[in-house]
């Protein structure tokens, strides 16, 4: 069994500073999270923007001001254990970081919330090709004309991942994900690019393209990076989150976030 496969190496090889890559297909049937930390009096109006766009921002964590070990993992270090972090100050980008530590403020509220990386294991269990694993790339991500409703200062436009889904098979790649909605859940759109103002699938705003084959179309899930959309429109003075593509893991297994 390979390093990747095992919760407790990953999380040892991203701490060490040994590992910063993508994390899809690390640690299979562990559930993956999205990071976002902010000061605490902002943290109860980031609380209602999450409770008002669930899509794309299903919470599986909060933590009290300054508290860095998370309920969902117990012994793990938020300000360690992602391989990237971005650091965003009034908007803009700040730094991107391996670890927060320099960063780190004990006021800061941490939120963990779902990422579609949770489900892959169920879709390639189902035969279904992850095109961005399978070519070792960070996931293809877009920012949609869909905007979220938003809460207190914080507004800006859903992001979508996509994979390619061979188009005779994307009610059952539907139904997989469904299962999952603090995962995401099933998807937001199929198809048309344009109909969510994509104007290019082949030019993701983060991430790298994928092959679509000619029996494929694209799939757009909700995604967690609408949290660094949010935080280039409505500009808080000081936000964390993880590099896109690099997540946390949790100690939670996929089937803990199954429902339906």
């Amino acid at each position: 069994m390979s390093w990747k496969d095992n919760l407790e190496a990953v999380r040892q090889w991203i701490r060490l500073g040994q590992y910063s890559g993508h994390t899809a297909g690390l640690a299979p049937g562990h559930a993956q999270a999205n990071l976002v930390m902010l000061p605490k009096d902002q943290a109860l109006d980031f609380l209602i923007f999450c409770t008002r766009n669930p899509k794309a921002c299903p919470i599986l964590d909060v933590l009290e001001a300054g508290r860095w070990e998370p309920n969902v993992a117990p012994g793990a270090d938020l300000r360690t254990d992602l391989p990237k972090y971005r650091v965003f100050h009034n908007g803009a980008l700040l730094d991107e970081v391996k670890d927060v530590g320099k960063y780190w403020r004990d006021d800061l509220v941490s939120f963990l919330l779902g990422c579609s990386f949770t489900f892959e294991s169920r879709l390639i269990a189902a035969g279904f090709s992850m095109r961005h694993i399978e070519q070792d790339t960070v996931i293809p991500v877009y920012e949609t004309n869909i905007a979220c409703k938003p809460a207190g200062p914080f507004f800006g436009p859903l992001v979508v991942s996509m994979r390619p889904i061979p188009a005779t098979r994307v009610v059952e790649a539907v139904q997989i994900t469904a299962r999952l909605p603090r995962a995401h859940g099933a998807p937001i759109h199929v198809g048309a690019p344009a109909a969510i103002g994509i104007r290019d699938v082949n030019k993701p705003d983060w991430g790298k393209p994928v092959e679509i084959k000619d029996d494929e179309v694209p799939v757009f899930w909700a995604c967690g990076v609408t949290s660094q959309a949010v935080a280039w429109a409505s500009r808080p003075p000081f936000m964390i989150t993880h590099a896109p593509g690099h997540m946390f893991i949790t100690d939670l297994l996929d089937t803990d976030l199954t429902e339906l």
